[in-house]
């Protein structure tokens, strides 16, 4: 039994090698930095522009979708979440340190449109019927993410964003 086991073993260990890959243990792969390009930057903005779009067409067509549209538009939010991180790690380390203070008050500004699913929760919670509560979310969501990305978009022209 024991020279079974230890056939076992010494084909665990060597597997990666026989099947021509690489073991992922005992490290992971180191995280890949994303590029400071001008380029980079220019399309990291244009992604956050799109996803304020989507989240602003989404809140738009809600109500058509009954209580799946708070999903829709929970997702949408998340995604515009995810862009906006892409778009900080085009950052240089010299824009990120001259826009401290704007990075924070944005990320502020999406926090405080999250809280807007909190809202909707305790409205329903409180007897308000899911179309109503809805359709405050969808208006509050979509002028909020009006007003975020202006200032996005002014904060990225000071910081010279995807320029050389």
């Amino acid at each position: 039994m024991k020279p079974l086991i230890k056939a076992c073993a010494l084909v665990a260990v060597f597997w990666p090698a026989l099947a021509g890959t690489q073991p992922s243990w005992p490290y992971p792969p180191p995280p890949s930095m994303a590029p400071t390009t001008p380029s980079a930057q220019r399309s990291a903005f244009n992604a956050v522009k799109s996803q304020v779009g989507w989240l602003q067409n989404s809140c738009g067509t809600a109500s058509s979708y009954g209580d799946g549209g708070y999903g829709i538009i929970w997702q949408q939010f998340q995604n515009l979440r995810g862009a906006y991180v892409g778009f900080k790690n085009t950052l240089s380390p010299q824009q990120l340190g001259n826009g401290a203070n704007e990075i924070a008050e944005l990320d502020a500004g999406l926090d405080i449109l999250q809280e807007s699913f909190s809202n909707y929760q305790e409205d329903v919670a409180a007897g308000q019927s899911t179309y109503s509560a809805l359709n405050n979310l969808s208006q509050v969501l979509s002028r909020g993410a009006g007003v975020w990305m202006q200032e996005f978009a002014r904060d990225s022209s000071r910081l010279r964003v995807g320029q050389l």
